[in-house]
């Protein structure tokens, strides 16, 4: 699925890149929302962009990728989210499994097989990844798991659900556990193969076009070039730089539901501006009665207030998580407990944000026909936001805050769910 990337040469053009993105994608956000077809035309459309090798350094041997960090693929995921949260999970999933083979491959930098750098090949290639490397959570399937074969390689089989693009993906990350031990090897596979079948989602209440859905694996080989590392069993032997993954992935969801909270009150503030006047009433009369009403001005204060609130904590934990990466292996396990914290208020605070946020503008906009005629389908965005937090439990979080903050305690915070 690999399309012609553009380049842009500087942060600013990028900018502009993901700015007209999302406006384009605004534009029928609502519509596609409804269809709920498999996002090929959207991932189509991030590839032509070249945000998926956004992460990812110039590499001399392979080209592609724009070597931008964290807090830059986090700020073009919150701005895709504001237009459409879909499509903005869909990068979130495949920027964190883009840097699988750096938290794996150890201080060397070596990868576990003869295969390069998997960001480095993923932006030459102008692939799309999905997939998981973290346990399957409850309901996921029934896990995957590695048989040795003949000639140091391994037949994958198993079934597991996916949030993410597992129909439209170009390859996937997945972990799977060797019969007879507890570790967990990661590694590629791709999605062509026969013994590959994916199914998608059907009737998701929200984050309709993510491409989410189950993949089954029949007896699928695995070279050892294709193993990209190994996840310990013992989350205590999993060093401090490796346990970075999942917040990666963690924060960059942060900024989808951040998004949806943003795009929420942008597009609710525009159908308020430009309610239909009163019957007899003069348009500019009535316009001005609109922006006066001090029950409307007490709600978007409270709206926007929250809104800036989530960005402020969220930033807070991008700029701590965008060092922590710079650190490297030489990141220690205090250093990675005190991230933790950050991404979980953060995870936390901006979740809340998102649901209250897009309930009380469900109810603002309620009946109120935007400029341009039609229905406003404020609704998307509260089915996406609860559909997003669903996964996560705020109680969880901040009992291992308050733990963390008590007694010191971080072995909770290593847990992604």
């Amino acid at each position: 699925m690999s399309a012609q990337q553009t380049t842009p040469r500087d942060d600013t053009l990028w900018r502009r890149v993901v700015r007209e993105l999302a406006d384009d994608l605004a534009v029928d956000a609502h519509t596609r929302d409804r269809a709920g077809r498999s996002p090929r035309d959207e991932v189509e459309r991030l590839q032509e962009a070249g945000l998926p090798a956004f992460l990812t350094a110039a590499d001399p041997a392979l080209g592609g990728g724009h070597g931008a960090d964290l807090r830059t693929a986090c700020s073009a995921v919150r701005e895709l989210s504001a237009a459409d949260s879909s499509v903005g999970e869909l990068l979130a999933h495949h920027y964190a499994l883009s840097w699988t083979s750096r938290f794996l491959a150890g201080p060397s930098g070596r990868s576990a097989g003869t295969f390069p750098r998997l960001d480095a090949r993923t932006a030459a290639e102008g692939w799309l990844l999905a997939g998981a490397t973290e346990p399957a959570p409850s309901g996921a399937g029934h896990g995957l798991t590695l048989t040795r074969v003949d000639r140091g390689g391994w037949l994958l089989d198993g079934r597991r659900a996916f949030d993410s693009a597992v129909t439209v993906a170009d390859r996937l990350v997945v972990a799977a556990r060797p019969a007879g031990t507890g570790d967990q090897l990661v590694v590629l596979v791709d999605p062509a193969h026969p013994g590959v079948r994916a199914e998608a989602a059907a009737d998701r209440v929200g984050q309709r076009l993510t491409g989410a859905g189950t993949v089954v694996f029949d007896h699928v080989p695995v070279p050892r070039a294709r193993v990209l590392g190994t996840l310990p069993a013992d989350e205590h032997a999993v060093a401090p730089f490796t346990a970075l993954a999942p917040l990666v992935l963690r924060l960059l969801l942060v900024h989808v539901a951040l998004g949806i909270a943003e795009g929420a009150l942008a597009e609710a503030r525009d159908v308020s501006r430009a309610a239909v006047p009163e019957p007899g009433a003069a348009p500019a009369e009535a316009l001005q009665d609109q922006g006066d009403d001090p029950y409307l001005l007490l709600s978007y204060g409270e709206l926007a207030t929250a809104a800036h609130t989530a960005a402020a904590v969220a930033e807070r934990a991008t700029d701590a998580l965008t060092r922590g990466l710079r650190s490297g292996w030489t990141l220690g396990v205090e250093d990675r407990a005190d991230l933790a914290v950050l991404v979980a208020a953060a995870e936390t605070v901006t979740g809340r944000a998102a649901v209250q946020l897009t309930t009380r503008i469900l109810e603002l906009v309620e009946g109120a026909p935007p400029a341009g005629g039609g229905g406003p389908g404020f609704d998307r965005f509260w089915r996406n936001a609860r559909a997003l937090t669903a996964r996560t439990r705020p109680s969880h979080r901040l009992r291992d805050i308050g733990d963390h903050y008590l007694n010191g305690t971080h072995a909770r915070l290593a847990r992604s769910a």
